[in-house]
């Protein structure tokens, strides 16, 4: 059994963990043929239906934001439609693996995010004081920071710390840079 969690097309419901472990399973949360949709940053892979977009199927903005995040390539390129599969990436043997412990947390569990943005030749990240407490909310304002602000040149989603520091002129916060 492969722990997995299903993304549903209709924002309007929740995220679920659920265990698969023939191709009838993955078959049965997609509706239909499955086409992988690999995430290797995330170490994850995201299965949707091969025909989705053919068939019509409702778009999945959450699927496709998370794959846009993380594979920057995909943007604006592609989209992602009908329910979800997410599992761990493929092992050696070509078998789906257990979507990783802290990506089931991040998507599916509740908890305080913001979004810290980058200028080229400076070490430090820079947020405002703005939190959302699903991570999905996070990337939609992420993606549309990096697409409308020409000032960065690259986002992040993390988790927001108890206190947020003292903000600068305009509420914006400098943060540690990562190692």
């Amino acid at each position: 059994m492969v722990k997995a969690l299903r993304i549903p097309a209709d924002e309007s419901e929740p995220i679920t963990e659920l265990e698969v472990s023939k191709l009838e399973d993955y078959q049965a949360v997609v509706g239909g043929w499955i086409e992988p949709v690999d995430v290797a940053e995330l170490g994850v892979t995201i299965y949707v239906h091969e025909e989705g977009l053919v068939l019509d199927l409702l778009f999945n903005s959450r699927a496709t934001l998370l794959w846009w995040y993380f594979v920057p390539e995909s943007r604006q390129k592609a989209v992602l439609v009908g329910p979800a599969l997410i599992v761990g990436l493929p092992d050696s043997g070509g078998d789906s693996t257990d979507i990783p412990t802290h990506v089931a947390e991040m998507l599916a569990d509740a908890g305080i995010w913001r979004v810290e943005a980058h200028v080229p030749g400076i070490d430090q990240w820079y947020a405002n004081q703005r939190t959302y407490d699903d991570y999905f909310e996070a990337l939609v304002y992420a993606m549309v920071i990096l697409e409308r602000w020409e000032e960065i040149d690259d986002i992040r989603v993390v988790p927001a710390p108890p206190d947020s520091g003292e903000a600068l002129a305009g509420g914006v916060i400098p943060t540690e840079p990562v190692a």
